[in-house]
């Protein structure tokens, strides 16, 4: 008899407890979308006191933490969800995000791994570990990795311009092109996908089609001070100089730290027989960091 009233004296207890920590979760989740992240995270961290084994919060809480940029403290979170729950594919995912983010890009890779042996259609995964591969230099990989995802998910834009970017650094540039070119179609408004179709028509010397590139990514983001650089010395292949000038003092101006543009402001300069500017517009670059532009200096300007 007192067996049984004590059991019955507990079942209000233990609801009232599981119904706290729901409400924690709930006030979490809503500090979260307002992007209150440490609001969520104080909730989240109640709602794991009083219950050390929900598996949810400890996620919840990386995720916050992670926005926070704390990847740290969200691997951390992070490892106790795989520890709570070693066969769900997400909680490996989001550790090899964090890694990701602090540059240990082997950690990275092997935890996107091990979300893909437990998920094998786990079309994120794929991707997200070619970009890994990608920054480890390992660009053969990568675009196996980037196949895998585009034919998981053809409309997946990112895949086909990461995959154009690693054939950019193989020098397959005319299958680079094709692959921009696909990213370009999914999302004709974002304006580094044009760039990057740019760039490797200029590693092709096709310059005019750089030009119309180049030109489209400016359209779309008049401040991009890259694709002035890049548009202008490509005017200079084509002996546009008055042109090419133009370009580049824009490039300039919005980057005043970009040493390229000088080198090629210089050259053109040199080509409209303005030696003293070009020099000036060398010492500068080589001030900056190019070494070609120091050797002209030497060459050319004493």
């Amino acid at each position: 008899m007192n067996k049984l009233l004590t059991i019955l004296l507990l079942i209000p207890l233990i609801s009232f407890g599981q119904s706290e920590i729901d409400d924690l979760i709930e006030v979490g989740d809503a500090k979260y979308e307002l992007e209150d992240y440490s609001g969520a995270i104080a909730d989240y961290t109640k709602a794991i006191e009083l219950d050390p084994e929900y598996e949810s919060a400890y996620r919840s809480r990386g995720v916050s933490k992670s926005n926070l940029e704390d990847y740290h403290g969200a691997i951390a979170d992070y490892t106790k969800t795989i520890e709570l729950n070693p066969e769900y594919d997400y909680n490996y995912s989001l550790r090899g995000d964090a890694k990701y983010a602090l540059q240990d890009y082997s950690g990275a890779i092997a935890d996107h791994t091990k979300a893909i042996e437990l998920n094998p259609e786990y079309t994120y995964a794929y991707a997200i570990r070619g970009d890994a591969k990608f920054n480890l230099e390992d660009y053969s990989d990568a675009i196996t990795d980037y196949n895998k995802a585009i034919e998981l998910n053809p409309e997946y834009e990112s895949a086909y311009s990461s995959r154009g970017v690693s054939k950019s650094n193989l020098e397959d540039y005319h299958g680079a092109i094709a692959d921009h070119t696909k990213a370009i179609e999914l999302d004709p408004e974002y304006d580094i996908y044009y760039s990057y179709r740019g760039g490797d028509k200029y590693a092709l010397q096709d310059y005019p089609g750089a030009i119309e590139d180049y030109t489209k990514a400016i359209e779309l983001d008049p401040e991009y001070a890259y694709a002035y650089a890049m548009r202008g010395a490509s005017k200079y292949y084509l002996d546009s100089y008055s042109s090419a000038i133009e370009d580049l003092n824009k490039a300039i101006e919005l980057d005043p730290e970009d040493s390229y543009s000088y080198y090629f402001r210089g050259l053109t300069k040199e080509s409209l027989g303005y030696s003293n500017g070009a020099c000036s517009d060398w010492e500068k670059s080589a001030e900056l960091g190019d070494t070609d532009a120091a050797t002209l200096v030497t060459e050319n300007c004493n």
